[in-house]
């Protein structure tokens, strides 16, 4: 059986002659992220804010949810998310953070039990004081660092110093784009959000990995190729594995956001955006970047062809 082929032949998209609309894209991300950071920050949720988490289990059968959310509303709490949890008797309460500390807590514990009535099982109840939310923040925050750094020397051991830079500033857009879009939205910023960052930190490395592993192979052999071109060239030649492993990611996450459920909602939405904003910036960031940082040949080439292939730099 002969194998899928996404293309019949390796194309000849003139990528580079894009660079320059690509980095002002990514730059105006970039611009749109900080200005909405510094306007209005982000939705923290209760991992990071503090307040009190709340699971039941209705014993009278599916949960009304929208009920429940008007008996709470009206205790004077402040914010009550519920969200469906699991099953459709399964209803999770999330409270932001009284004044008055662990008692006042407790005092907003006590109401709603006292709203909510005996036909719910309360299964469990869980409070996040805010300074543990900072040390969540500090945390999660240093975590992001130390992965960056961690991709980059690697990258700058494996190939070239600029290739750990490209990398990590291309790294560093994706995951900055991907807390901008949390913060234009005011989506909530929770844990598994911050998962969902260092899981599309590690996929956006593995995209631009294959296409500097196929630079470099390149830059020895073709000696004076134009780097223009043969950038083109190596872009074309891993982009069918490119937007395969992209698009067949992005099926398992689609059907995940579709059917999993408001739990695992925000974390699959998060992954598919930074899916998406990852095969931009592997195409249209990272190797343009590298010609920025004068990029050059090894100076151990092996004698080999000069002339661009057919159709490339065209």
């Amino acid at each position: 059986m002969r194998p899928i082929r996404f293309f019949s032949d390796t194309p000849h998209i003139p990528f580079m002659r894009y660079k320059k609309a690509g980095l002002a894209l990514a730059g105006l991300m970039l611009l749109v992220t900080f200005v909405s950071l510094v306007v209005q920050g982000l939705n923290f949720g209760i991992d990071f804010r503090g307040g009190t988490l709340i699971e039941v289990r209705s014993t009278q059968g599916p949960a009304d949810i929208p009920a429940m959310r008007t008996t709470l509303g009206g205790l004077g709490l402040g914010e009550v998310a519920l969200q469906e949890f699991g099953a459709d008797t399964d209803v999770l309460i999330r409270v932001q953070q009284q004044d008055g500390g662990e008692g006042a807590q407790q005092v907003a514990i006590d109401a709603i039990r006292g709203a909510l009535g005996d036909g719910v099982e309360y299964r469990r109840v869980e409070f996040v004081g805010p300074k543990v939310g900072q040390e969540l923040v500090t945390y999660g925050s240093l975590a992001v660092v130390l992965a960056m750094l961690s991709i980059m020397l690697y990258v700058w051991f494996r190939f070239e110093w600029q290739f750990g830079v490209g990398a990590l500033l291309t790294l560093l857009h994706d995951v900055l784009v991907v807390i901008g879009l949390f913060s234009v939205l005011q989506l909530e910023f929770s844990l598994s959000t911050l998962a969902a960052i260092l899981t599309i930190a590690g996929y956006s490395i593995n995209d631009t990995v294959v296409i500097y592993d196929r630079i470099r192979e390149n830059l020895r052999k073709y000696k004076k190729l134009d780097l223009d071109i043969l950038c083109e060239q190596s872009l074309n030649e891993t982009l069918s594995r490119t937007l395969l492993t992209s698009g067949t990611t992005l099926l398992a996450l689609l059907a995940l956001f579709a059917f999993g459920g408001p739990v695992i909602r925000e974390f699959t939405g998060a992954l598919i955006f930074g899916i998406v904003i990852g095969t931009f910036s592997s195409i249209f960031i990272s190797t343009p970047l590298l010609l920025n940082l004068n990029l050059r040949r090894p100076s151990d080439k092996p004698d080999a062809g000069d002339e661009a292939p057919a159709g490339i730099g065209g």
